[in-house]
């Protein structure tokens, strides 16, 4: 792998847009970046689904890793057109290929800056908490990780369920490893990503946690210690929305509110989840210059 070339991408942030909505949207992208993997032949590094945007360290060629990025988001943004009516959600989302160095440790760094996205979000206090990618990967305890005490995979080889079984869980018909593992309803990164290659690549857990807590992503989080509060993520507050409604304006949807009322909700967010504009924009789909506008009136 020493010969292939690496690339840090990354899909640009949608402003009024969630890219998954709730736990199964992130449980069917998990085992699409699976499925991709393994069409391909792109080596996946590390990588991190977030709500608005994306992060991959890849391994490959330029024309493999964007065959990888297009079949990943041709998938998914059927997925979402099927589930939720939402059309082309990815085709026109631009995605950055950064091709990294070999030389001062840049493609450690590179991994620890996707591994500690989460953690820079305030969603959690460190990447093995958050499972929407490698973040439980690598260095992990096995009581804690997808890995046992043997080394082994945890969860249940995907040749043993039927057809039918993994077209539900998967939302796909492609053929895949058998002995892969399906993992809390989605296809385990370990099945796939090259975890031994890139723990010898950091030597030591102790050289791991380095370069992740000197991340840029993350650190001045990290050095905030306690005094952090953590953040909501946001399929938390879409979830608590209709009861929101509801409760403080007897309206079943976001779609019903006045302006007025849609200013209060706003005001309710920032107060309850202490979410800020962005978030705030995110989660209700309202633009960030017109989320921004209706905040200054809260």
């Amino acid at each position: 792998m020493r010969n292939l070339k690496y690339w840090l991408v990354t899909t640009a942030h949608l402003e009024d847009l969630l890219l998954f909505r709730d736990a199964e949207d992130f449980r069917v992208a998990m085992s699409y970046v699976a499925v991709q993997a393994f069409k391909t032949g792109v080596f996946v590094l590390a990588f991190i689904l977030m709500s608005n945007h994306l992060h991959f360290v890849l391994a490959g060629s330029r024309e493999q890793v964007e065959a990888f990025v297009n079949g990943f988001k041709a998938m998914y943004s059927r997925y979402y057109w099927d589930k939720y009516g939402v059309q082309e959600l990815l085709r026109r989302n631009q995605v950055d290929f950064s091709e990294i160095d070999t030389v001062d440790d840049a493609l450690e760094r590179a991994i620890a800056y996707v591994q500690m996205n989460c953690v820079a979000a305030n969603i959690c206090s460190w990447p093995s908490d958050y499972p929407w990618g490698t973040g439980a990967c690598f260095f992990t305890r096995p009581e804690a990780g997808m890995v046992d005490t043997g080394g082994a995979c945890r969860g249940q080889p995907l040749a043993a369920l039927s057809a039918r079984e993994r077209y539900r869980l998967l939302h796909t018909k492609a053929e895949l490893p058998g002995e892969w593992m399906l993992y809390e309803g989605y296809i385990s990164p370990t099945s796939y990503v090259p975890v031994k290659w890139v723990e010898k690549l950091f030597q030591t857990p102790k050289r791991m946690n380095f370069f992740l807590r000197n991340s840029s992503k993350a650190k001045v989080l990290l050095e905030a210690g306690e005094k952090r509060l953590p953040s909501f993520r946001d399929q938390v507050i879409v979830s608590a929305l209709p009861d929101l409604c509801r409760s403080l304006f007897r309206k079943g949807t976001l779609a019903e509110l006045e302006e007025e009322q849609l200013v209060e909700l706003m005001r309710q967010l920032r107060f309850r989840f202490a979410a800020n504009v962005n978030q705030i924009a995110r989660v209700t789909g309202v633009s960030y210059e017109r989320a921004a506008m209706l905040l200054d009136r809260a």
